[in-house]
């Protein structure tokens, strides 16, 4: 195999393994075509029917424009089927409203689910947050009661408990921490 294949490869397989369980993308994508069939039988059963009625008469999936009539040189046809079937040359726009319609209910829905996830998502980073600070020598997330940094191990001046830090009236500058060697 060429490099560039084993490097594709490569990150495929790391694809896989860091940005979750292949399970969950798979069930994802059976209840979206699952979601799907709903939104389809909901347009074509539920909406197109009055709206048919209201713009052409009839069920909207069967409104359409012959272009070019067919063999018997007929306009009238009844169905887009049907002009098709003589040979005539349609625009089904119907079909097109149905698919259109279809597609603003899916993309409208996928808004509203993805809406509330990143609400939800921002309500959990903002408790999370509560619950952590900065680092200030690294930057680094740290808990709210870390005395050491668990990245940098620096210590956390400003949460060293009293015993430990040095007298304010000592001749240092610096009052973080005790002298190790006072006997």
């Amino acid at each position: 195999m060429c490099k560039s294949c084993v490097g594709v490869w490569k990150d495929f397989k790391d694809f896989i393994h860091t940005r979750g369980n292949v399970i969950d993308l798979g069930v994802g994508i059976i209840i979206g075509a699952a979601f799907t069939s709903v939104i389809n039988s909901f347009v074509a059963d539920i909406i197109s029917p009055p709206l048919g009625l209201f713009i052409h008469g009839s069920n909207l999936e069967n409104y359409f424009i012959v272009i070019r009539p067919g063999r018997s040189n007929r306009n009238d046809y009844s169905t887009p089927e049907e002009a098709q079937a003589d040979g005539a040359v349609t625009e089904n726009v119907g079909r097109f409203l149905n698919y259109l319609i279809n597609f603003l209910l899916v993309a409208f829905v996928l808004f509203w689910i993805i809406w509330g996830y990143n609400k939800f998502k921002s309500l959990r980073t903002k408790a999370e947050a509560a619950k952590t600070e900065t680092c200030p020598w690294c930057l680094a997330k740290i808990t709210l009661n870390a005395t050491k940094c668990q990245f940098c191990t620096s210590i956390i001046n400003e949460k060293i408990p009293p015993e430990y830090k040095r007298d304010a009236n000592a001749s240092s500058n610096n009052n973080t921490l005790i002298d190790l060697q006072d006997s």
